[in-house]
């Protein structure tokens, strides 16, 4: 979503300081060629059971498996792991130092909460990705030799991650979130990155495309699902009603299943969420610095709204809510207006449905 690292904030404020930042300006010499590529024989496959997930928040320190009963009690079946890499804007490199970062974005702590997750029957989904003080998807270089830089550091990031989920047999892999320009003017090097992923991990394959701009990513075909920050507004009201939001759902679930009957791929949810807030289902992460008046409803009639549109249709296969936490030491568990679902009555409607 637009200002989307914003929500991170509150989580990785840690880095803040230290975390390096993306943006900038244009590079004409590769903007959106044609691509004109084979696709891999990859069978549509409505999924049996709906991909019942969350997006883990990275602990700080090592944790040992009781994270996973929280998961359990909902009944999740799928946990998506988030290893940061850092940015600066206006300039390529891409930071991911694992002695430097949090525990659980480390490899040895990913390494440690995919055990845990499988120990405890979930299944994992690796979602490495770029965190900046800006917006990702306005990352932008100037030169050919700044964004050659970037796509080193790019797949040699992503590269660990797919080692090791091939060695943990991790089930799928998203292989960026956002990177709205970087995808627009650099398609070539992902048809590369994902052939390159290809050779030595043989699980399942995403992109986690902004929810206004799916449409325009160029190797859907290449992959397994067409993944989506799925942050749609829909409604500014500030206790949406379930009723009004099924409405407002329509046009957007109508499009999204053309797209994927055109692309021949189920639709993933990559993230989802609301704050609970009010305004919850409008822009959220717009909000983000402001002090909103906390508002529980808002967030469960969201939630209960796109479930009721998106979790019997065939061709969704299902997503990962934003965000779930192990620990809430920085936080009063109950009245926040975070993104957590976590004890709050948004808990309920996610129970039920991943229960179905």
């Amino acid at each position: 979503m637009r200002c989307s690292a914003i929500k991170y904030l509150l989580t990785f404020g840690l880095f803040f300081g230290a975390c390096h930042q993306a943006e900038s300006q244009k590079n004409e010499e590769n903007s959106t060629p044609e691509i004109a590529q084979k696709a891999p024989d990859l069978a549509y496959t409505a999924p049996s059971k709906k991909i019942n997930g969350v997006n883990f928040t990275a602990p700080p320190r090592p944790i040992d498996n009781t994270w996973t009963s929280s998961l359990q009690a909902i009944n999740a079946s799928w946990v998506a792991l988030v290893p940061y890499a850092f940015s600066r804007p206006n300039t390529p490199q891409v930071n991911y130092e694992a002695e430097r970062q949090y525990w659980g974005e480390s490899l040895e702590g990913v390494k440690s909460n995919i055990e845990q997750a499988h120990q405890s029957g979930l299944k994992v989904m690796l979602k490495p990705q770029v965190w900046t003080r800006g917006w990702i998807g306005d990352f932008d270089l100037e030169s050919e030799a700044d964004w050659k830089i970037w796509e080193a550091d790019y797949e040699k990031y992503l590269m660990q991650f797919a080692a090791l989920g091939a060695k943990e047999k991790v089930e799928m892999i998203c292989i960026g979130t956002e990177l709205r320009i970087a995808v627009k003017k650099r398609p070539f090097f992902w048809l590369k990155l994902i052939e390159d992923i290809r050779k030595v991990y043989h699980g399942k394959l995403t992109y986690c495309a902004n929810w206004d701009d799916y449409m325009d990513v160029k190797f859907w075909n290449q992959l397994d699902y067409v993944g989506i920050s799925a942050y749609f507004p829909l409604s500014d009201a500030q206790t949406p009603r379930v009723a009004q939001l099924l409405k407002d759902w329509k046009p957007i679930k109508a499009q999204l299943k053309k797209f994927s009957e055109q692309q021949n791929k189920p639709i993933l949810f990559a993230e989802y969420g609301y704050r609970s807030m009010d305004q919850a289902a409008w822009r959220s992460w717009e909000m983000e610095y402001q002090d909103r008046p906390v508002n529980l409803s808002a967030q469960a009639n969201a939630y209960e709204a796109l479930y009721q549109t998106f979790w019997k249709e065939n061709w969704f296969a299902g997503g990962f809510a934003w965000k779930w936490y192990s620990s809430f030491r920085r936080m009063d568990p109950l009245n926040n207006h975070d993104w957590t679902p976590q004890n709050k009555p948004t808990e309920k409607v996610m129970k039920a449905y991943f229960g179905k």
